[in-house]
């Protein structure tokens, strides 16, 4: 699989590994065609593997990818962007052009943290 996970991306998932999983969990990410940039994406640690999905094992972390996911990932390159109003997963693909929106470079899409949030 051709994926590409900067450094910042990188220790994001580690960390989210660190504190919300054991050492079988992976960072289970589910991403689908949507918005203007054409990637939305959810994401959790999960302790096992789903039936179906993938792992991407990538410098001592483990990503669980479904089908679909593994797909629209090819290509991509998974980052992590902080500003001062959001956070989260940001995905660039080469691929993608933003033409229902106002351009047609490669786009690019954030994933806010706040999709981790569950009801308590």
């Amino acid at each position: 699989m051709n994926v590409t996970i900067t450094l910042a991306a990188e220790k994001f998932i580690k960390r989210m590994l660190r504190f919300g999983g054991g050492p079988a969990s992976g960072f289970r990410l589910v991403v689908n065609p949507g918005g203007c940039t054409g990637l939305a994406a959810e994401f959790d640690v999960e302790p096992a593997l789903r039936e179906g999905d993938t792992v991407l094992e990538h410098n001592g972390m483990k990503l669980f990818l479904p089908p679909a996911s593994r797909l629209l990932l090819e290509g991509v390159t998974i980052d992590f962007a902080e500003t001062p109003l959001q956070s989260g997963l940001v995905f660039h693909d080469p691929k993608a052009r933003g033409a229902a929106c106002s351009s047609s470079a490669p786009s690019s899409t954030m994933v806010s943290l706040s999709s981790l949030l569950r009801p308590r």
